[in-house]
């Protein structure tokens, strides 16, 4: 039996789990999330708890097991908790500015980004006037929601409109993320004299 699929989700105050018909909804205080079960994998819910059950042995059926319950572990815990993902923005000249709901980035293009959040996700900015230690650092932008998937794909689609580059690092990283910086030619001419 899967490990982690036999391991049981503990529900906590205020969510609810209805497992119905090959679909499970978890409502919370943050929302409700929605999400179709895999042919040959049911819940049982009761003892504050919900336990994820396989048809059989199957090859395709111990791959959904786990799988899952990690699914539904995860929407439990965002309609309680709410998931986040922060962006940092590196670069001389490069800003985020936010109006209203969406945010136009400046990323050394000849055009202004925009980018406009699905339904379900916030995005606040946080403004950072440069210091010694952190000279190139100008915004932090946090993505917001209850959707694990939505909030990860929704930042990878910000960090896609200007990854970071290897030479001096400029462009949008996770926070915390370890950009590998490459020598430039200059290091490279030193080296050969």
């Amino acid at each position: 039996m899967s490990r982690v699929g036999r391991l049981p989700i503990a529900i906590p105050e205020g969510v609810e789990v209805e497992g119905a018909e090959r679909q499970v909804t978890v409502a919370g205080p943050k929302g409700t999330l929605t999400r179709a079960l895999p042919r040959g994998i049911a819940i049982e819910t009761g003892d504050g708890q919900v336990v994820v059950k396989r048809a059989s042995d199957a090859r395709e059926h111990r791959a959904l097991h786990g799988l899952t319950r990690t699914l539904i572990a995860n929407m439990v815990e965002g309609v309680s908790r709410g998931f986040s993902r922060t962006l940092e923005l590196y670069g001389v000249g490069y800003r985020a500015i936010q109006a209203a709901d969406k945010v136009t980035l400046q990323l050394g293009f000849s055009h202004p980004v925009e980018v406009q959040p699905p339904e379900g996700i916030r995005i606040s900015l946080e403004s950072f006037t440069p210091t010694l230690e952190n000279q190139y650092l100008s915004s932090r932008i946090t993505v917001e929601g209850i959707d694990k998937e939505q909030v990860g794909q929704f930042a990878a689609k910000i960090r896609a409109a200007r990854k970071p580059e290897p030479y001096k690092g400029k462009g949008l990283r996770y926070l915390g993320e370890r950009v590998r910086r490459k020598p430039g030619k200059t290091a490279k001419a030193a080296g050969t004299k």
